[in-house]
């Protein structure tokens, strides 16, 4: 564990994306103080479950509303839809993650690649997202990922960047075409042709 990157501002680390996992999502979180927030508070898509083991220290985690101690050892596991966030009880408390959508063969997204940008984005702060986050994200090569910083690059200015890698996030999940047909932060692009091409919409004709 000590071997892969460690995220202070998140307390992460990558453990799928280190070790080339594409079965299944893993990460794991590591306090440095107790009160430690170990996980941002979230809930997972539909139809994804997911398991926490503590590896050490104790953890409190809050899940619907609910509080469960977990000391070392412990396995939480929480379902789908399901809103949940961890603390801290103890310095050190390190917390491992595992989970998959059932039904279906997993699909690697990249999020714990964004994590790092995701305040600086929530911020605003898209200028900071890409001077930072570019190479980063690019070498990645994750469609979610590249499909966020096509968002900071519309909402900046870089048209023909955030038409590029918008390109290359379809490219391997087609799916985002649709979700990008209503994103705000694209509203920059709606009239440029290339792309309404790129998203499926109609170009409007040329007056005059």
């Amino acid at each position: 564990m000590q071997d892969i990157p460690y995220r202070e501002d998140t307390h992460m680390r990558p453990v799928r994306h280190h070790l080339g996992i594409t079965a299944f999502g893993t990460n794991a979180w590591t306090s440095t103080k107790e009160g430690d927030r170990l996980m941002p508070e979230h809930a997972e898509d539909e139809g994804i479950e997911e398991l926490y083991v503590v590896l050490r220290g104790r953890a409190r985690f809050e899940i619907d509303g609910d509080t469960v101690d977990a000391p070392a050892g412990a396995l939480v596991f929480v379902g789908p839809e399901t809103s949940r966030t961890a603390f801290a009880v103890e310095p050190e408390t390190t917390v491992l993650a595992v989970g998959s959508k059932i039904g279906q063969p997993y699909e690697v997204g990249g999020w714990e690649v964004w994590a790092e940008f995701h305040p600086a984005y929530e911020a605003g702060d898209y200028e900071g997202v890409i001077e930072r986050g570019r190479s980063t994200l690019e070498t990645a090569g994750y469609a979610t990922p590249l499909y966020n910083l096509a968002c900071c690059e519309a909402q900046t200015g870089r048209t023909e960047d955030a038409i590029a890698h918008l390109r290359d996030a379809f490219e391997r999940r087609p799916s985002l075409r649709e979700l990008s047909k209503q994103d705000t932060d694209f509203d920059p692009l709606r009239n440029e042709p290339a792309f309404r091409e790129l998203v499926g919409e109609p170009i409007a004709p040329m007056t005059g």
